[in-house]
């Protein structure tokens, strides 16, 4: 699987392939892009990313959380290139047995993901402006590029 991409997130065909006959539960969480942010309408987000790199981390996040989780299905898919507003920027689908662990593993896998994986987006906003980040703004609250708010930390 490509775990990075330029084309169109296929959610649909995603979601058809993350059904397995010991899970009773699958959740799929859809990253899209929105018009707004920070108080200013945004016309469109770019995506670029260290492939061979951010593939090998999305590969080892997936791994971990299968173990941790015992899941019978984890996938993430991000794009790169230019992704308009609804549409999808990255996919997580995860399938166990029971919904508590498959809700549990996707918020772990989407979290590390937009924190570890070296992934940037510039966001395009209607006025002409632009700004670079991380995939995640963690720094503006910690003030520190390298310190990240985890949001599956409640969960552990």
């Amino acid at each position: 699987m490509d775990y990075i991409t330029n084309k169109d997130l296929d959610l649909v065909g995603l979601l058809q392939k993350a059904h397995h006959p010991a899970a009773g539960a699958v959740v799929l969480f859809s990253g899209d892009v929105r018009d707004n942010n920070v108080g200013k309408t945004v016309d469109f987000l770019e995506y670029e990313a260290h492939t061979s790199m951010a593939s090998k981390m999305i590969e080892s996040i997936l791994i971990d959380a299968k173990n941790r989780w015992r899941l019978n299905i984890a996938v993430a898919q991000h794009r790169t290139g230019k992704v308009g507003i609804m549409e999808a920027a990255v996919v997580v689908i995860t399938a166990s047995a029971h919904r508590a662990e498959a809700y549990a593993a996707n918020r772990y896998i989407i979290d590390r993901i937009k924190h570890e994986a070296p992934i940037w987006k510039c966001e395009f906003f209607t006025d002409g402006t632009k700004e670079w980040g991380g995939n995640c703004n963690c720094h503006k609250d910690t003030g520190d590029v390298n310190k990240h708010i985890y949001e599956f930390e409640d969960i552990l």
